[in-house]
């Protein structure tokens, strides 16, 4: 057998030192601080693995009937199916601002949208972040509001409420006392006395600049309280000027999801499309805002239907069986190689530990993250990869049997079976696509998986294998193969 170039084991050789390194953080054998730092980070685990965020949002169908009929609309299926999938787009856009790897968001019946984020464990904050309709809308303060609404002359802080002739017996706004035009929306404040939380601003129900104008939104500080400041498109800047500029002394009140968060006078004419949006917000808080903001209001209201943190003990619990099963796997086919093909069984269980090897790197390197089904993937591969070298080495078997000499029947093995290899995986690596683009979460998980562990076995099987062959072949002169 001819001599192997060198090139060969560099390309392993360096395949090897990458892919080593890269997965050598994610086996949890470094607990040294400074040589992490210089080391790839580990690979992400799923929900079902490190635990996170479980949230259910349920669609509001009676506000969005009610949104369509006030445009003169008749309500249709279609309608809230259109509403849905409009949301889900906004929800995932949302969700992407989170930096979580590889989100489940999934429509679930009709009305319904699953959204689970591995690693993220308060899903209070998820539910306020990603299922906020975020609805802005700019209104005059009506310039008679006065008629409707009294302030309360002894408290300390400036404080209104409604006059009684406008409310019922419960203490509500009675339907028809206020004229069609106009509006009651409250302002959410910390108060200390009078205090219900609650400021009222009447309004025109007239939007003079709408919210789906935002060109952008994001969180500054003004005399040292966190604020957001939003920009307008070139068309609502013009809207923004015209307004501000023909109603300079009134109050333009920024009204969000219905309750009002600021209502500043217009002190003259803002031609540049700017505004800030205050509301005493923590930093997190006005950060959720911008996020909403800028990625647009929902189409139909979401209500948290369900919510609740996935535990980390329940992960780590089937990572530790996760990574026994693939032990178990692993030990049993190592024996099972060596036993019946000897030495040749040897070669085999090397090029499956490399194929382990580059799975986890390749895991690493392109962010994927690693699910209970992706570790039944990984099992999947071992079996695969340890295929992949049988029908090969049965290959050789008949080869030899027919009388070639050990180099011609490892070279005729080799390239005879290569055929069928590549026909056998190419088949399965599009069953693999087809299940990530069709299939969600655990799925896409397993075919992510499955298609890392075909092209890796392919690898060292067809090519690992052979320069390791080959090179035992130029430095020894071997009668008869071990196989």
């Amino acid at each position: 057998m001819k001599r192997v170039e060198r090139w060969k084991w560099m390309v392993i050789i360096f395949i090897f030192l990458v892919m080593f390194f890269t997965a050598l953080p994610s086996t949890g054998v470094i607990d040294n601080t400074k040589l992490k730092k210089w080391l790839p980070h580990k690979v992400n685990l799923g929900l079902d693995l490190q635990g996170g965020t479980h949230v259910v949002f349920i669609a509001d169908v009676d506000q969005l009937k009610k949104k369509i009929e006030e445009r003169g609309g008749e309500f249709k299926k279609q309608d809230l199916t259109d509403a849905m999938d409009r949301a889900l787009k906004k929800i995932r856009n949302r969700v992407d601002k989170f930096g979580v790897a590889e989100p489940v968001i999934r429509r679930q019946g009709d009305n319904r949208i699953v959204v689970e984020l591995a690693g993220i464990k308060n899903p209070s904050e998820v539910a306020e972040a990603v299922g906020k309709t975020a609805y802005l809308e700019f209104k005059l303060v009506a310039e008679n509001q006065s008629n409707y609404v009294e302030t309360i002359k002894d408290s300390e802080i400036p404080d209104r409420k409604i006059k009684k002739e406008y409310l019922d017996d419960n203490g509500n706004v009675k339907e028809d006392s206020l004229p069609k035009s106009l509006e009651i929306r409250y302002q959410n404040v910390e108060k200390e006395i009078d205090a219900d939380g609650k400021l009222p601003y009447v309004l025109r129900n007239d939007i003079v600049v709408e919210g789906d104008s935002l060109k952008d939104a994001f969180v500054t500080t003004q005399k040292g309280q966190y604020v957001v400041s939003i920009k307008f498109n070139p068309e609502g800047a013009r809207k923004f000027a015209r307004v501000t500029g023909e109603y300079t002394g009134r109050q333009l009140a920024i009204v969000l999801d219905d309750v009002v968060q600021s209502a500043p006078r217009i002190n003259q004419r803002i031609p540049n499309g700017s505004a800030i949006i205050e509301g005493d917000f923590s930093t997190t808080e006005a950060r959720n805002l911008a996020l909403v903001l800028k990625t647009g209001a929902l189409p139909v209201p979401l209500e948290t239907g369900y919510k609740r943190t996935v535990g980390a003990s329940l992960g780590q619990d089937s990572v530790n069986k996760g990574m026994l099963s693939i032990a178990i796997g692993f030990i049993l086919v190592v024996i099972f190689m060596v036993i019946y093909y000897k030495w040749s069984g040897v070669v085999a269980d090397i090029a499956l530990i490399f194929n382990l090897i580059i799975i986890l790197g390749i895991l690493v390197m392109f962010n994927a993250t690693l699910t209970l089904p992706g570790i039944a993937g990984i099992l999947l591969t071992i079996g695969m990869s340890v295929d992949v070298n049988v029908l090969i080495f049965e290959r050789i078997r008949e080869e030899s049997r027919m009388g070639r000499s050990v180099s011609r029947a490892i070279s005729n093995g080799f390239d005879r079976a290569f055929v069928t290899i590549l026909d056998a995986n190419v088949t399965t690596i599009i069953t693999a696509i087809v299940l990530y683009n069709f299939g969600s979460g655990p799925i896409r998980g397993f075919a992510v998986t499955l298609m890392i562990g075909i092209a890796a076995s392919m690898f060292t099987a067809l090519f690992v294998s052979r320069v390791i062959y080959q090179t035992v072949l130029t430095h020894k002169n071997i009668q008869k193969l071990s196989i």
